[in-house]
Order: C-alpha cells, then sequence, then structure tokens
C-alpha cells in the first residue's frame, strides 16, 4: 500500500477554543466548522494527525494522564461526527525562550520531530502532506519536515517567516475550515491530470 498524504494540525485556536493550559476535558469546544473539515479531508484520503506543544505538563500544571483523558475526550467528540483523529503526538517540554522560529528540541514545533515520527509510524507522504497551525512554530515545524504549511487567524501573516524558510510553499486561512478546503482544492487539481490520462 503506497504512502498516504497527512494534514497535521495544531489543537489549541486552530482545532479547539484556546483555553490556557486546559486541564479539563469538560472545557473542550471544537471550534465551529473544523469536525466537517476534518470529515472532508478524510474522505478524500488524507490521516489526520494533531501536532502539539504541551508544556503544562513540563511545568507540572497537569499529568500526562490527564492530558490522555483530555485527548480521549477531543477524539470522541470528532468520532461522533465521523472525524476522529488518525494519531496524536504532543511534546511536554517547557521551551527555553520566547522565539517561536528556533528549534530549541527537535520534537518541539518549530522542530519537525513530531511529524517524521507520524510519517514513520503512519507511513506517510510527507510532501504531499499539510501543517496548519495557529503559530509561526506550526508552519516553521511543517516546512522543516517538508510537507507544506497553512497559518490560520483572522490576521494571518507569514511575516514571522525566518528569510530563509521556504516561503512558496506557505499560505494562510482564515480558520481551519479555510484551510481545509485550500488544501481539497489543491488535492483536485493533482488528481485531475491522472484522470483525464485515464480516460480511453
Amino acid at each position: 500500500m503506497s504512502a498516504r498524504p497527512a494534514v497535521f494540525l495544531d489543537r489549541d485556536d486552530t482545532l479547539i477554543a484556546n483555553v490556557p493550559y486546559l486541564s479539563d476535558p469538560a472545557g473542550l469546544r471544537v471550534l465551529p466548522g473544523a469536525s466537517q473539515a476534518l470529515g472532508a479531508l478524510r474522505r478524500a484520503g488524507f490521516a489526520l494527525v494533531l501536532i502539539t506543544n504541551q508544556s503544562a505538563v513540563g511545568r507540572g500544571l497537569i499529568t500526562e494522564a490527564r492530558l490522555h483523558e483530555i485527548h480521549d475526550e477531543l477524539n470522541r467528540l470528532l468520532a461522533e461526527e465521523g472525524a476522529a483523529l488518525d494519531a496524536i503526538y504532543y511534546c511536554p517540554d517547557v521551551p527555553l525562550g520566547d522565539d517561536r522560529t528556533i528549534i530549541e528540541n527537535p520534537n518541539r514545533k518549530p522542530g519537525p520531530g513530531m511529524l517524521q515520527r507520524a510519517t514513520d509510524e503512519l507511513d506517510l507522504d510527507l510532501d504531499a502532506s499539510w501543517m496548519v497551525g495557529d503559530q509561526i512554530s506550526d508552519v516553521l515545524a511543517g516546512l522543516n519536515a517538508g510537507c507544506r504549511s497553512i497559518l490560520v487567524g483572522s490576521n494571518a501573516t507569514l511575516s514571522e517567516l525566518p528569510a530563509e524558510a521556504a516561503r512558496d510553499r506557505a499560505s494562510t486561512a482564515s480558520d481551519f475550515a479555510a484551510a481545509a478546503e485550500l488544501i481539497l482544492n489543491d488535492h483536485c487539481r493533482r488528481l485531475q491530470p491522472r484522470e483525464e490520462l485515464a480516460r480511453p
């Protein structure tokens, strides 16, 4: 079986409403349109992989067991909409500084470690994959791993990207639903030539 493309996605302010250092599964709120967008991506053949920095664990604000409870509840809510995640990866390490463009640890975004691990474990096609998130560190994690990236947010701008970043592989969208539409449109364009060649 050939490797699948994936959509790697950030958690807070991308998939769910941001509650600083969320510690209670009851506080989860999936953002409007996110479940439907995930379902559409799944039907198009994309693996759905959550990639999240969770320094609350490293800071001792929540336990890993509690984080797993939160993610189990998130997947339960998404499964009800036919949009369950294929896998969840998180980095518990506390950042050393405030610069979101510097790789302090390969496993903490903007490092590519979590995406590379998912690629190996789930047999994914990085070149055909996307990373979606609301921070420049999300964009860079995707670019550093070798996939394309989308920065989401009503005022999203790529001005923070370092000059050496692969800017031609990054774009912006208002929210995750809009990002999914961009991904699906690109996916359809890529499939069209193959479909035309297959016609008698």
